[in-house]
């Protein structure tokens, strides 16, 4: 994907670490210019000064509109437009907790980050992303709403909440040439999955038709597809990354 986005604006939500750090190097490797939106400011002004002048940091809660529209605004006119979203900015919480167990403020906070905060962003988003030639939503969901796991239920909620909003994203937007798609990745190995136990990890590699652990490149590689021009005919479609370990029909 070398120099496929070159000149490409990017705003992508909860970059300051993992999966959304690797989108984050991956856009300004293939010639993009991005925003870094994120609560963690020393992270992300790191990170940002680490990628060169391609790349810039804003504090954004994806929680909050107003910190919504105020972002949105500020990385259009850093960026000096819009082609691209990547609504990554994501919380768990409820790992580890059966559904009884979890609390109603732990709910609340996965569903205001997770679903609302891709619902406020990509709505803040679409008047620049109409002004494109190539608007691209990509967002982030999780290979667990597409075969359910335990323990996990308010994340996976969200998640599967993100899958419906992918279909009726895609068509809201579509007659206005942007689409919309969704990654669902697997468990990936890094920094927001140390703590996971290894029989988990175990027991997503022997499911995998491709024995191996998933990295954050195979994550990265298909996100950047689907911001590319050569996906301009993929829309509303939920693209699982995991190695073969969920199969859609």
């Amino acid at each position: 994907m070398t120099q496929s986005l070159k000149d490409h604006k990017m705003l992508i939500t909860g970059a300051a670490r993992g999966l959304g750090e690797d989108f984050a190097r991956g856009c300004i490797a293939a010639g993009a210019k991005v925003v870094i939106a994120d609560i963690e400011g020393a992270r992300g002004q790191a990170l940002a000064a680490e990628l060169g002048e391609n790349c810039h940091y804003l504090h954004m809660d994806v929680s909050s509109a107003a910190s919504v529209n105020a972002g949105v605004a500020a990385a259009a006119a850093w960026l000096g437009g819009l082609d691209g979203l990547v609504n990554n900015a994501a919380i768990t919480h409820s790992g580890g907790k059966f559904m009884h167990e979890i609390t109603e403020p732990t709910w609340d906070a996965v569903m205001a980050v997770n679903v609302k905060g891709t619902w406020l962003t990509t709505v803040a988003a679409t008047p620049y992303l109409k002004a494109s030639t190539h608007g691209r939503v990509v967002n982030i969901s999780s290979d667990t709403s597409l075969w359910g796991a335990p323990k996990l239920m308010a994340y996976i909620a969200s998640k599967g909440a993100i899958n419906a909003m992918t279909h009726s994203m895609a068509r809201e937007l579509g007659e206005s040439g942007i689409t919309v798609n969704a990654v669902a990745p697997g468990i990936v190995v890094g920094e927001s999955t140390q703590y996971v136990p290894q029989a988990r990890h175990d027991f997503y590699q022997q499911g995998r038709a491709l024995k191996r652990e998933q990295v954050p490149a195979d994550v990265t590689a298909a996100v950047l597809f689907l911001l590319s021009r050569e996906a301009s005919f993929v829309t509303g479609q939920i693209v699982p990354v995991n190695g073969g370990f969920f199969m859609s029909n």
